[in-house]
Parts: structure tokens; C-alpha cells; sequence
């Protein structure tokens, strides 16, 4: 199967979430543009939703413009939105396995995954990873993936994620960073199909430390990496005053900044595009996207929850795929 009539895996996310509704939602809107495969209990989308379960994946592509695909997976029974049920988690965990599957054999495109509930999984299953990304790592058999948050506006890595700012400084070593920029760079040129990408890294304190005013890790560790790193070929700027780096006319300067904590990166996107927004992991050896956004359990199952993250989550994904 050529690329083009590869389909894009939506992994189901947790069923009494949000993640059922936004894939039928996001299928109408891109049905003559992309093809889609769903994997899932088909008793979970919203009722009405033109489907038809498939085989395999190569059924996908001819199926997608008329009816959403489904390789179907019994979960056991319906779900309630908005309560999550233990059963059901082992079957999630399962669904995401058998996409990384299909991606990694050829079959399909990429990977987009709706939201998943950590703490749903870990009661329900024996469920062994701190989220989604990690999971997905172990699956790829790799250990260093970064989390790129992506719109038309912004790319932005952020280097630590999900810890207490207090950690940040004793977690963001000259490794981490590092590593974080390689990851970055590579994802970059060969997942977005940028030759030579331009990347701007933010201090870690105000100012960038003001020349060691307002904080040492810029002089004493972050500004020679970055020179190391320099000399080795990579276009980088910085580090630089985070407070100056997401204005229209710094971000017309790189392709993707480096920032050193969780809300230093997320809160400029989601600020500049919040609806738009979408979670690429770069390091892995399949192309994943999700939506930039969690399983809603308080709108799941009312018909108001917004596709649009999801929406550009699969059109970046085939993009991504067709830049490989």
C-alpha cells in the first residue's frame, strides 16, 4: 500500500471520555482528505456515527470517505461517560499496543491517540508507566523521547515535563538538555522535512540569569553547552529571556524553541492557539500525535466537546508520514 492510502490509527484513548466523539467528529471533517482506521469497541461512538468494521487495515482507505472504519476490539460492555471503568483498562492499553502494531508494520501511517486516564489504567490494569508517551517509548523500544507541543504558530519542547518546579534545577542537567536538543533537531529535519533547522533555547531563570544576576545555571553550564553544541553544526540560539521569545517577530527567527520547564513551554502555545494545539513525540521510531488535551469526563457523552485538537493531531500526523 502507498503511503497515500495509508490510514492514520486512532488509538480509542479511555471510553468514558471524550476520545470516541472527537474521532467520529474529527472523521466527518477529514473523511475526503485523510484516511482513517479506529481502533476500539464500536459500541462506545456516539450513536449515529457512520461506521463499518473492517479486517484489517488495508480496508481502511477505500472505506474511510463513506463510513468511519473500525478494527473492532470487545471491551466487554458500554461505558458511561464521565466514569471510568477498571474493566475497560487492559482493553485500552491493548488498543494502543495494536496501533503502535499496525504503524510499525507498515500498515498504517501514524499513530494518533486520544486521551487516555493514567489513574484508570494503573487501577484497572497492571499499567506500569507514569503516562501515554512513556508507554509508547517501552513499545518502540526506546528510552529518550521529547514531547513537542505543535501549531501553525508555535513548536516548543519543553526539556523537563511533569514535575515540581522546585525539581526542575537538579532535573535539567547538561545531559537532559542536550538530549533534548538532539532529539528536537532530528524530529525536525526528518519528520517535519526541515533541512536545517534554526532552534531557540530559553534560560532557565529570568532574564536568562542576567549575566549571573538572577541565577549561575546560564553561565555556569547552559551558555557553553550551547556554544559546544554550536560548534558541532546546530543553529541555536540562546539561551534567551523567555519573557522575549514568543512575540510574532522572535518566533518568525526558528523553527522550534527549547524551554526549560513545563509552563515556559505550554503556557505560550496554548496561549497563541489554544483550540489548534497538538502533542507530537519526537524520538520514537513511528510517527504519534494526540490532541493537546485531557479525557473531559465533565462535557464526555453531551455532544459538545471540540474535535479541533484532534482534527489537526491527525492532519500533522500524515503530514509528519509523508515527510519521513
Amino acid at each position: 500500500m502507498s503511503l497515500g492510502r495509508r490510514p492514520v490509527v486512532l488509538s480509542c484513548g479511555e471510553p468514558a471520555g471524550i476520545g470516541p466523539e472527537i474521532a467520529a467528529s474529527a472523521w466527518a471533517a477529514l473523511k475526503d482528505e485523510i484516511p482513517l482506521l479506529w481502533l476500539g469497541d464500536r459500541r462506545h461512538l456516539p450513536q449515529g456515527t457512520a461506521h463499518e468494521v473492517v479486517g484489517d487495515a488495508s480496508q481502511a482507505a477505500a472505506l474511510s470517505p463513506r463510513a468511519l472504519p473500525v478494527l473492532a476490539y470487545d471491551f466487554g460492555g458500554l461505558s458511561i461517560p464521565g466514569q471510568p471503568d477498571p474493566t475497560h483498562a487492559q482493553h485500552v492499553i491493548d488498543v494502543i499496543a495494536a496501533g503502535v502494531g499496525l504503524v510499525r508494520d507498515g500498515q498504517a501511517a501514524a499513530l494518533c491517540t486520544a486521551p487516555i486516564h493514567k489513574k484508570a489504567l494503573m487501577d484497572g490494569a497492571d499499567f506500569a508507566f507514569p503516562g501515554h508517551t512513556e508507554y509508547l517509548a517501552a513499545l518502540g523500544g526506546v528510552t529518550d523521547v521529547v514531547m513537542m507541543l505543535a501549531s501553525d504558530q508555535l513548536r516548543v519542547v519543553p526539556a523537563t515535563i511533569h514535575i515540581a518546579l522546585d525539581q526542575v534545577p537538579t532535573a535539567l542537567t547538561p545531559e537532559k538538555l542536550r538530549r533534548t536538543i538532539e532529539i528536537t533537531h532530528a524530529g525536525l529535519r526528518d519528520r517535519f522535512g526541515i533541512a536545517a533547522p534554526r532552534l531557540a533555547v530559553a534560560g532557565l531563570n529570568p532574564h536568562a540569569g542576567e549575566g549571573g544576576a538572577m541565577g549561575r545555571q546560564e553561565c555556569d553550564w547552559i551558555a557553553p553547552l550551547l556554544d559546544q553544541m554550536r560548534s558541532e553544526g546546530f543553529d541555536l540560539a540562546g539561551p534567551l529571556p523567555a519573557d522575549t521569545m514568543f512575540h510574532a517577530a522572535a518566533r518568525a527567527r526558528y523553527d522550534a524553541a527549547v524551554a526549560m520547564y513545563h509552563d515556559q513551554a505550554l503556557i505560550p502555545i496554548k496561549t497563541l492557539d489554544f483550540d489548534r494545539g497538538v502533542n507530537v513525540t519526537l524520538g520514537l521510531p513511528f510517527v504519534r500525535t494526540s490532541p493537546d488535551h485531557g479525557t473531559a469526563f465533565d462535557i464526555a457523552g453531551k455532544g459538545i466537546a471540540n474535535p479541533t485538537s484532534m482534527i489537526e493531531a491527525i492532519k500533522t500526523a500524515y503530514r509528519m508520514a509523508q515527510s519521513t
